[in-house]
């Protein structure tokens, strides 16, 4: 989706979150991805003195396994330019280890063309699919996917990895603290 029309989106859910008025909520479009989808676990990120995000993780049955369909949901919290979300993603992957630059590269490519500049009240949501697919919409709409098998793991292991930079975050989303 072109970030003009992500812009246009944006300012239509903002306006009608004003009214009151809310889109399909998670769980509708979580639900079709995600069998029995649960709430594993949730928590915020906090960068210094900056609240960045609530995260949601979301599993069949409310038990997480990484080889098996899940979701990631990012509530935001503060404005973010769409593009450093992708330069920080690809960080975080380098940092867990992984090495074929090859890769990183087209898939930096693909998460800019997918990441929209998002504001306060945005909600991005990550589903890994059991075709081992990654689907990323904005509220409840697509914005895009990406097809790599081994993108998934490698983006989702930025908060699920026991490398993770955020342990107690990973701990909050897994259900164990």
């Amino acid at each position: 989706m072109p970030k003009k029309r992500i812009r246009s989106v944006v300012r239509t859910a903002y306006a009608l979150a004003l009214l009151g008025i809310t889109p399909a909520s998670a769980g509708d479009y979580i639900k079709s991805a995600v069998p029995n989808a649960e709430k594993v676990g949730q928590g915020r990120l906090t960068y210094m003195f900056w609240d960045v995000y609530d995260a949601a993780l979301y599993a069949p049955n409310g038990l997480w396994k990484a080889d098996k369909p899940f979701a990631l949901q990012l509530s935001y919290l503060r404005e973010i330019d769409g593009e450093k979300i992708a330069d920080r993603s690809l960080q975080e992957m380098r940092e867990q280890g992984f090495t074929d630059e090859g890769k990183l590269e087209r898939w930096h490519k693909e998460m800019k063309k997918i990441f929209p500049d998002v504001d306060e009240g945005i909600v991005l949501t990550g589903v890994f699919t059991n075709k081992g697919e990654t689907v990323f919409y904005m509220d409840s709409t697509e914005i895009g996917r990406i097809e790599d098998p081994e993108f998934g793991p490698s983006f989702f292991n930025i908060w699920l990895s026991e490398k993770t930079n955020s342990p107690k975050l990973r701990e909050k989303l897994l259900g164990v603290s």
